[in-house]
Formats: structure tokens, C-alpha cells, sequence
């Protein structure tokens, strides 16, 4: 397994990744997945075995401390010297499920985030993964803003 940032020639796997993991309201577009890659690219952790896409993290940078529905869709937000790392996605394919490659994704996500002086991460999730990123030292800051594809999220943060 490699873990490497992405580039541009990684959109059609990493779209075809989101597919599988969210439902239509909730993933990115291949279109939004090409804006964010050409902006920023490096925040995208890419997990492979071989040339095939496992896991990818993904998400910008930021001086905003809560993750908002307009970040989704606007790449051009992204402040690569931004205090905060926003995690917008965290996916793996259902056949590699349960064998920790997300968990490894986001143990190198907080070690670049920390490396790059951050003030630390934010993410939102779903309230039955709440306890798994709690595991990783994020802290439950209760309902989000985000009503990202109609459903609940919690905002969970890592502070360094």
C-alpha cells in the first residue's frame, strides 16, 4: 500500500470512489472533484495498492474554524496557509472496509496538518461515527452548520 497525494490524472478514480461510498445527495461531483484537484490537490491523501484507488481523504485549508456547505463547493475558499484542515470526505471502498486503511488516511491527514502548523482538524460526520474519530482525539462540537445533502452532521475538531 502508498499513501501519496493526488494530482488531476487521479479524478476519474477518485469520483468513482465518492460514488461508491455516498449517496447521490450527499457525494461530490466528478465536476467538483475536478475544481478542488486543481486547486488543491495536495490535500488529498490517496491510499493505493498499486494503481488502484483504495482510501482518499480529502479537504482544504482554511482560517474559518467551522466547516460550512459552502466550502463544498467552492474551492477557491482554499487558503493554503490557512490555521484550520477541513476534511470534506473520508472514503473507502466497500470491499476494503474494516482493515483500517481510513484510519491510516487520517493519522497522516493530523501529521501533515500538524507539520504544516495548523491550529488543527475539522471534520463533520455522521452521529453513529462520532465514537470512531473520537478514537483519533476529536472532540464532538455537537450539530454542525452543514445540512450537506439533507441529513444531520456533528462537527468533531482536533486541536494541536
Amino acid at each position: 500500500m502508498l499513501i501519496r497525494t493526488a494530482s488531476i490524472y487521479d479524478l476519474d478514480a477518485v469520483a468513482a470512489v465518492e460514488a461508491e461510498c455516498f449517496p447521490p445527495a450527499e457525494a461530490a461531483t466528478r465536476e467538483e472533484f475536478a475544481e478542488r484537484l486543481n486547486v488543491y490537490a495536495n490535500h488529498f491523501w490517496l491510499l493505493c495498492d498499486g494503481d488502484h484507488l483504495i482510501s482518499f481523504v480529502d479537504g482544504f485549508c482554511t482560517d474559518e474554524p467551522d466547516l460550512t456547505d459552502e466550502m463544498f463547493a467552492k474551492a477557491e475558499m482554499h487558503n493554503e496557509n490557512g490555521a484550520w484542515q477541513m476534511i470534506f470526505g473520508v472514503n473507502t471502498i466497500p470491499s476494503e472496509r474494516k482493515k483500517g486503511y481510513a484510519g491510516i488516511l487520517i493519522h497522516q491527514v493530523i501529521a501533515d496538518a500538524k507539520a504544516q502548523g495548523r491550529k488543527g482538524v475539522v471534520l463533520t460526520c455522521k452521529e453513529e461515527k462520532i465514537a470512531w474519530y473520537a478514537k483519533f482525539g476529536f472532540v464532538n462540537e455537537g450539530l454542525s452548520v452543514s445540512v450537506h445533502g439533507g441529513v444531520p452532521w456533528y462537527q468533531m475538531r482536533l486541536r494541536f
